[in-house]
């Protein structure tokens, strides 16, 4: 049948495995240190592993493939899962022995820096929006589950940037379906300059959306 499947370019692969997690069929698998399709009735051509490509190297195609198979998927993973390989498989970026999967990352795209992330995107769509300071995620220990979980996230210091983030902000939020916005930053004061930028760049973008402001101590604490 013909139908729509990811094709991944062996020449823009970079071996990083972030597309292999963040396919939850198992479909991909890493080899010789490049992503490879393993098998068409694996993938559900929904491309959950396009935007965890941080070199564009997986696209969609229309080609003659195997229906995909639910329940040889299922079979799959359950395998996968008795073997202790997890989901990201042997070759990837393994969790090691004895990681919990409370502790697995929570990151949904790449890349994460504001300066590098692209205005638009179709991760962006329909998403809650974090923008922390870089220093939060190594103060606060559960930052992963508590803060990254279920957002897309962009991270930056505009102290060691030197940069004002508000007019990319701004666009991000006003070129995409943002739902909402957490801003995390620091109880110093340097992180005032990313909460501003952030807030500046909601009231900018036009758009009125549920937002909050999370500051964290130095001691790793959350500070009303």
């Amino acid at each position: 049948m013909i139908r729509r499947i990811i094709q991944i370019d062996q020449d823009l692969c970079n071996g990083c495995g972030a597309c292999a997690a963040a396919c939850h069929e198992g479909a991909i698998a890493m080899v010789d240190g490049k992503a490879q399709l393993m098998r068409d009735d694996y993938c559900d051509g929904l491309g959950d592993c396009l935007p965890a490509c941080p070199t564009g190297a997986i696209t969609f195609v229309e080609r003659e493939a195997a229906a995909y198979d639910e329940a040889a998927v299922k079979k799959h993973m359950e395998a996968r899962k008795a073997a202790g390989t997890g989901a990201e498989g042997p070759g990837t970026r393994a969790e090691g022995p004895g990681i919990q999967p409370h502790l697995r990352s929570q990151l949904r795209q790449w890349p994460v820096q504001i300066k590098l992330a692209p205005i638009r995107a179709p991760y962006f769509d329909g998403a809650k929006l974090l923008i922390a300071a870089d220093c939060t995620a190594y103060a606060y220990a559960n930052f992963h589950n508590d803060f990254i979980r279920g957002k897309i996230t962009l991270v930056g210091c505009p102290k060691l940037d030197g940069v004002d983030y508000s007019e990319k902000l701004t666009e991000i939020i006003r070129q995409n379906d943002i739902r909402g916005i957490t801003i995390v930053r620091m109880e110093v004061p340097c992180c005032g300059g990313l909460e501003h930028a952030a807030v500046t760049a909601l009231k900018n973008s036009g758009k009125f959306l549920p937002w909050q402001v999370v500051t964290i101590s130095v001691d790793g604490k959350i500070l009303d």
